[in-house]
């Protein structure tokens, strides 16, 4: 069975920068396309961005400029490099393996003022 474990959350200041990690136990995770996505207390879940098994990108728009994501698809990780962080970015985070809809258990984001 794929698992999606996510790791790197935290408590941040304002203007700092957290980087997750998403390890996946998968043998084709070299195709699939991964995303990160967040949920903040009552609201929605959302995609924050995605990469493709070639490495394209995509980002949400007020992500963009201060995120990154990577994968290294040897040895199965995804990474979300997060700078420049302000309080609304405060939410869980999930590792989701987009092509087949398998989502991580999230780890906890929490920036402060």
């Amino acid at each position: 069975q794929v698992q999606l474990v996510e790791s790197g959350g935290g408590l941040v200041q304002a203007g700092g920068s957290l980087r997750l990690t998403c390890k996946a136990s998968d043998r084709r995770f070299s195709v699939k396309t991964m995303g990160w996505y967040r949920q903040a207390p009552g609201k929605e879940r959302e995609l924050v961005a995605r990469i493709s098994r070639l490495g394209n990108t995509h980002f949400a728009d007020s992500m963009e400029g201060r995120f990154a994501i990577s994968r290294d698809n040897f040895n199965n990780f995804v990474w979300l490099q997060m700078n420049s962080l302000k309080p609304e970015d405060t939410a869980v985070y999930y590792c989701h393996d987009d092509t087949t809809d398998i989502w991580g258990q999230g780890t906890q984001v929490t920036v402060s003022s």
